[in-house]
């Protein structure tokens, strides 16, 4: 039986989860809902976010048929994924535990840098995920990066630069703080398209984790004997994957920007209205 998957964030940046989600679970029938129309959940409040991430919940499970959810936002699964469980009856799956898992698998000695948005580091997510797993943990807010993935600077030496400094530092606060960081964890679905970068410029022997491919590990292994095709199947028994993207404003942005994040052409995105 085809999977039919629902994918949610505030914005396009999930759409690196979902190209993560696609190559492990090729042939699942996906639906991506960008809430564009109310971006960026970090400005809003705690109860508004869970209002807002359980509304696009909903319409993903009760209007698409959504059998399972992957929260592809950062300050939604920080601050909102119980109100989304709590919303839909399908099985839901955040971004943070699996990036804060798979760094305590990567780290030899337990100590984590976390990179990522201003909002998801003011919600100390992934310090509380990785502190349960026994790990020392320093995150840092790179509040430029989104805006230059966004404009396509993705190798553009600005862009160089800026992660130097940030990562710079960062490494001056770990060191600081006593910290020997074996461990860097990407917090950000923006981030997956700067990882060549970030990689140059941390320290050798510094394992670069980037959660969105974390993530779509995570789901891969709910489905058991769909992420790896049987050997020798005829291609024709193949399922092809079904995306269909949604957004509840600036469609012209999402169908313009989105390949960057998808890796393919997104399509057209079909409107929709939630309410307030």
């Amino acid at each position: 039986m085809t999977p039919a998957i629902g994918v949610f964030d505030s914005g396009f940046g999930g759409l690196t989860v979902l190209r993560a989600l696609v190559e492990r679970l090729p042939g699942a029938r996906y639906s991506f809902l960008g809430d564009t129309a109310r971006l960026p959940y970090g400005s809003k409040s705690r109860r508004t976010i869970a209002r807002y991430a359980a509304q696009s919940a909903r319409f993903l499970v009760n209007e698409q048929g959504a059998e399972f959810l992957v929260i592809a936002c950062n300050t939604a699964s920080a601050l909102a994924l119980d109100a989304i469980q709590e919303a839909v009856t399908v099985p839901v799956l955040g971004v943070i535990e699996p990036g804060a898992e798979a760094a305590r698998a990567a780290s030899a000695n337990g100590d984590v840098l976390v990179i990522a948005t201003d909002a998801t580091v003011q919600s100390h997510a992934y310090a509380a995920a990785c502190l349960t797993r026994g790990m020392r943990v320093l995150e840092k807010a790179c509040p430029l990066l989104v805006p230059l993935v966004e404009e396509g600077w993705t190798g553009h030496p600005v862009t160089d630069e800026v992660i130097r400094i940030y990562l710079e530092e960062l490494r001056a606060e770990a060191a600081a703080a006593g910290m020997r960081a074996d461990t860097l964890v990407l917090g950000c679905t923006h981030y997956p398209l700067l990882r060549e970068m970030i990689e140059q410029a941390v320290r050798p022997g510094v394992k670069v984790i980037d959660s969105a491919e974390s993530t779509a590990q995570a789901a891969a292994r709910l489905f058991p004997g769909r992420s790896h095709p049987a050997p020798g199947d005829p291609p024709e028994t193949a399922c092809p994957t079904e995306i269909r993207c949604f957004a509840t404003d600036s469609v012209e942005k999402f169908e313009r920007l989105g390949s960057r994040f998808l890796g393919r052409p997104v399509g057209a995105v079909e409107l929709i209205d939630l309410g307030g």
